[in-house]
C-alpha cells in the first residue's frame, strides 16, 4: 500500500497548476509582444494588456509564497523545460542549435 501524505499531495497539485498557469502566462506574453511589434494593438490595448500581465504575475507570486510551493513550481518548470528541449531536439533540432524556451 502506498502512503501518500495529504499535505504533500496538495502542494504537488498546486505546484503543477501554478506551473501550468506560468506557462500559459509566458505564451500570452509572447503573443502580446508579437502583436505589439506587429502594430495590431492600440496604445490603450497595450497598456491594458501590460497591466493585466503584471497583475497576473503578482497573483502567481503571491499564491506561490502563501502556499510555500515556490520549489515545487520551479521543479515542475525545470522538468517541463527539459522535456520540451528533448522533444524539440528530436523534431529537427539535431544540428545542435539552441532552442529558446519560454521559462527563464
Amino acid at each position: 500500500m502506498i502512503d501518500i501524505d495529504k499535505d504533500n499531495m496538495k502542494q504537488a497539485v498546486l505546484g503543477l497548476v501554478l506551473a501550468l498557469v506560468e506557462i500559459i502566462r509566458d505564451i500570452l506574453r509572447t503573443q502580446a509582444v508579437r502583436r505589439m511589434e506587429g502594430g495590431s494593438l492600440t496604445g490603450e490595448e497595450v497598456e491594458r494588456l501590460g497591466r493585466s500581465l503584471m497583475q497576473l504575475d503578482q497573483v502567481i507570486e503571491q499564491l506561490k509564497e502563501e502556499h510555500g510551493v515556490e520549489d515545487a513550481v520551479r521543479s515542475v518548470r525545470d522538468e517541463l523545460d527539459g522535456l520540451t528541449r528533448k522533444l524539440l531536439m528530436q523534431d529537427g533540432g539535431e544540428d545542435g542549435r539552441q532552442i529558446p524556451l519560454l521559462h527563464s
